[in-house]
């Protein structure tokens, strides 16, 4: 039996420079900052003051009202980011076999803000003063859950939680279930929402989050030498995930082909990547490998890039080993300087923009990318987008814990 072929044909992003992945994409090209002083909670006791929040934001525009009182703020992303993506692809309107289709969506954290809010409840009022709908509200499953109740999505069902690896891990198991023929249609991503006084405080304390509190704009500089930290984001990313000859058949837009899927562990540290890059380096390989190209076909890496010591310095110097000759003719750049880190939403945040950058033969920029440095010595894309025909791109995705995650995407022809 042949492997079926896996087509992107929809799209959804809520993210802190723009809602819906037409507005997110015009933004990522202008360059636009996002990150600017916390206004969800006063900052003014904590370290770090910044964050990457998403403005302007009604889940009303989406979601009735009274169900809205019933979800996290995570929920509300993932949900306006299915709704968008569904629409995208013309599948509210167009029929489909429900138990044909299925949804992925994770979360890095889930309900922090419902955690939160309960504690305080339970602390000041006792536990009969807790909402009824505090469990529901909290769980990383919810938000996939109710996607396919609202869509009727009644084939394969899960929620991935790998930290910042999330999105990239739900799209990639999407792409292989597609692939072995158990789904035609999947809807795939990841939403979070933790800039809450809690969460952030525990980034704040474990020393990974920037301390450029005097200077905001410039605070995400991913591969920069005077890098110290990232910057905390929320928002969601989804794509639909079609078999090709079905997506064909109906007549879809096609964005792009999903080819190659990697996932590897470093199995080294909490948070640290493996110095040597072992795991990252496999999963990049084993992606290109499954895609079945070479590294001198890739064009594009929109990478992991978060604005921290290690990881920029780690992933830089893996990349360059993987990529070998071809290194200096790559293009690679960061989002996160522009978006923060959106934590469990990133990796799927990431794909919605490879996919775009491969559609519009476009690479959007890494911002703020000042001063080389020189355990970091690839092509960034500094300051401004970049026209770029692309026939392959990957986008590389590393969590907490020593999760590696790495997608190909490719140029969708008719042949």
């Amino acid at each position: 039996m042949a492997v079926r072929r896996v087509a992107v044909t929809g799209l959804g992003a809520v993210t802190p420079i723009g809602i819906g992945a037409t507005n997110f994409w015009q933004a990522l090209q202008a360059g636009r900052n996002g990150v600017d002083r916390i206004t969800h909670f006063d900052p003014s006791s904590f370290p770090s003051k910044m964050a990457a929040e998403v403005r302007d934001f009604h889940p009303e525009e989406w979601i009735d009202k009274k169900s809205a009182r019933r979800m996290d703020r995570f929920t509300h992303f993932g949900i306006a980011a299915s709704v968008m993506a569904m629409e995208d692809a013309g599948l509210t309107t167009a029929g489909f076999d429900g138990e044909r289709a299925g949804v992925i969506i994770g979360s890095g954290i889930g309900g922090a803000l419902t955690i939160e809010e309960g504690a305080r409840v339970l602390f000041n009022e006792g536990p009969t003063a807790l909402n009824p709908f505090f469990v529901t509200k909290l769980l990383i499953n919810m938000t996939a859950c109710l996607v396919s109740i609202r869509f009727g999505l009644q084939g394969h069902i899960s929620a991935p939680s790998m930290a910042c690896s999330t999105g990239a891990n739900a799209i990639g198991d999407a792409f292989r279930i597609i692939q072995r023929g158990e789904a035609d249609i999947i809807l795939a991503g990841s939403a979070e929402a933790c800039i809450t006084p809690l969460a952030y405080g525990g980034f704040c304390t474990n020393r990974s989050m920037s301390r450029r509190n005097d200077d905001m704009l410039r605070a995400s500089r991913p591969f920069d030498r005077d890098r110290d930290g990232f910057v905390m984001g929320e928002g969601a990313g989804i794509v639909i995930l079609e078999e090709m000859e079905h997506a064909r058949r109906r007549g879809a837009r096609i964005y792009a082909e999903i080819t190659g899927y990697g996932n590897t562990a470093d199995a080294y540290h909490f948070t640290a990547p493996d110095p040597d890059g072992k795991g990252m380096a496999r999963v990049m390989n084993l992606a290109l490998a499954d895609a079945g190209i070479a590294p001198a076909d890739v064009a594009y890496i929109n990478a992991h890039g978060t604005s921290t010591p290690l990881n920029d310095k780690t992933e830089s110097s893996v990349i360059s080993k993987v990529f070998g000759e071809h290194t200096p003719r790559l293009k690679v750049s960061s989002i996160k300087s522009m978006i923060g880190h959106l934590m469990g939403a990133a990796g799927a945040a990431a794909m919605v923009a490879t996919v775009l950058s491969v559609f519009y033969d476009v690479v959007p920029p890494t911002i703020n990318h000042q001063e080389p440095d020189p355990e970091c010595t690839l092509d960034y894309v500094s300051h401004e987008a970049q026209p770029l025909t692309i026939r392959y791109a990957a986008c590389n995705s590393f969590g907490f814990g020593g999760g590696n995650a790495c997608l190909v995407v490719k140029k969708y022809t008719d042949e």
